[in-house]
């Protein structure tokens, strides 16, 4: 599966906000070339809230190596939540005594750093994961509407312009 692939799949959401930062823009770095995919309807990235699903293009500091500095290599990370997380990865194969290869293509695995908060990570998706992990893209996007909105039904003062402010 091509990256396009996935970005035109994801652009076609109802109120996807993707965040894809290139040189010269305000974002540092380490992020030019990613991809960053938030469910915000009003094309403001949300201050407190992580996006449900992102696509990297390199290896990042302080993470096991996935060998993305490579051509061709990028890798699909999908907040999933801690449950589904279980459901599709069974035990951590670490917690297992088993050392994961987190530059396996086309593998369901562990998020290389953020697995315990319910992510997962998919390096160079193709025949065998693309189908789940369009799947999990949708759910995921779900997901983050619904957060959305739950959180404005409930607004905050902070959400209230007319809320007196400090």
């Amino acid at each position: 599966m091509r990256m396009e692939q996935i970005l035109d799949t994801v652009r076609g959401f109802d109120g996807v906000l993707e965040l894809a930062p290139t040189a010269g823009s305000e974002y540092p770095e380490i992020a030019w070339g990613d991809h960053f995919f938030y469910y915000a309807p009003d094309g403001q990235v949300p201050r407190r809230e992580q996006p449900y699903a992102t696509i990297v293009t390199k290896d990042y500091p302080d993470e096991p190596v996935s060998g993305l500095d490579d051509p061709g290599r990028w890798r699909l990370n999908v907040h999933v939540g801690k449950e589904r997380s279980a459901e599709l990865l069974g035990a951590r194969p670490e917690s297992a005594g088993e050392p994961v290869d987190y530059g396996a293509e086309d593998t369901l695995i562990p998020h290389p750093v953020y697995a315990d908060l319910g992510w997962i990570a998919i390096v160079v998706p193709g025949a065998r994961t693309s189908e789940t992990a369009i799947g999990l893209l949708r759910q995921a996007h779900a997901d983050a509407q619904r957060r959305y909105e739950r959180r404005r039904a409930v607004p905050t003062a902070e959400d209230d312009d007319t809320a007196p402010r400090a």
